[in-house]
């Protein structure tokens, strides 16, 4: 598996790496690292106010990033029925996320992811990942690892090969205070 071990040993130097999720590739790197966010940010040409998502394995790996107390036992409960899966949810964040991560937000969106994949590899690095589409800004967002070299292979250090869970949008996005959708998925 030195494909794996590859995109593992860039994401621990700070490296932004690409990934299949369950809808599109995603390019990602470590959310307590600013130079790896900024570097994911100049990758994408994307503003820091939008913000990023957290994609992780399990919701544990997510819990320091998330202030549980601004939320209800059921709003809690609505998050958790839908994971693993492909649903975002923009819950309030912790005063351990930077603002490099939430953008101009005081909330983050997180997943718990069904791919297992990603699973694989944010257990392996021990935390979430930072989880963007693999596109370039105003792209259509890399369906394949193919697509993937051919739009970014010049600009990324690793790309984790391997299919996408066969959905063919990004996650749908939900807040977790009001359900409302955000994003359809």
């Amino acid at each position: 598996m030195e494909n794996f071990d590859q995109a593992l040993n860039a994401l621990k130097q700070g490296e932004v790496i690409a990934y299949p999720t369950e809808g599109v590739f995603g390019v990602g790197c470590d959310p307590d690292n600013p130079e790896a966010i900024e570097k994911l940010l100049t990758l994408k040409q994307r503003p820091v106010e939008k913000g990023l998502i957290l994609i992780a394995a399990s919701y544990q790996q997510l819990l320091p990033y998330i202030d549980e107390t601004q939320l209800s036992e059921e709003q809690l409960k609505r998050v958790h029925q839908t994971w693993p899966g492909p649903v975002t949810w923009i819950m309030p964040c912790s005063d351990k996320v930077s603002s490099w991560v939430s953008g101009q937000f005081d909330s983050i969106a997180v997943r718990v992811t069904d791919h297992p994949l990603v699973q694989k590899m944010c257990n392996a690095f021990g935390k979430p990942l930072t989880s963007t589409s693999a596109n370039l800004t105003g792209e259509p967002p890399c369906m394949t690892t193919e697509e993937v070299y051919r739009q970014l292979g010049d600009k990324l250090v690793a790309v984790l090969e391997g299919e996408t869970g066969g959905r063919d949008k990004p996650s749908e996005i939900r807040d977790a205070k009001t359900s409302q959708v955000l994003r359809q998925g």
